[in-house]
């Protein structure tokens, strides 16, 4: 995969960091019947791992627990100049708790404050029972800033290929 100085250097870059406090990433995982899926997630980072709550129910818990083998991104930006992604494969590691997991609340807490946080916990404290804890451990990782030319290599090498090509003419 990635050696571990690479993987902090990807991680720890500000833009990255930036995505990394937002709270909406992209998780992609093998279903049980051998498709990929692709669903929206809720997400905390702890500083060495991704965490995913979820319901002991759901079927990316039940598939994750035979191939724990996942991808993330986390994006945004609307125009190409604004693109920034942060790409990430890892391994996920179950862990099924008695009521709502840290991470959920803590997630929560970085978009409400006063009653509304209240309301929301006490609504998914009565909701959940039970909930899986889906803690992803980055084995590669990849920051594109889209706008600043922080590109993926094979695009990067088209464009300087298309600019040296049209340099002679």
């Amino acid at each position: 995969m990635m050696n571990t100085q690479e993987l902090a250097q990807e991680l720890g870059h500000p833009g990255a960091q930036k995505l990394l406090s937002g709270s909406i990433a992209r998780l992609a995982y093998n279903g049980h019947d051998g498709f990929p899926r692709v669903i929206p997630v809720g997400f905390y980072w702890t500083g060495e791992r991704i965490v995913v709550s979820t319901a002991s129910t759901s079927p990316k818990a039940r598939a994750l627990s035979s191939r724990p083998e996942v991808a993330l991104t986390i994006d945004t930006g609307s125009t190409p100049e604004e693109a920034k992604a942060l790409l990430v494969r890892g391994l996920a590691t179950l862990e099924t708790v008695d009521g709502v997991t840290d991470e959920y609340l803590a997630a929560a807490r970085r978009s409400m404050d006063g009653p509304q946080l209240a309301e929301f916990e006490r609504t998914v404290r009565s909701t959940y029972k039970q909930m899986v804890r889906i803690s992803i451990e980055p084995q590669w990782a990849r920051f594109y800033d889209f706008g600043a030319g922080r590109l993926p290599v094979f695009l990067a090498n088209l464009i300087n290929d298309g600019q040296s090509d049209s340099g002679g003419q």
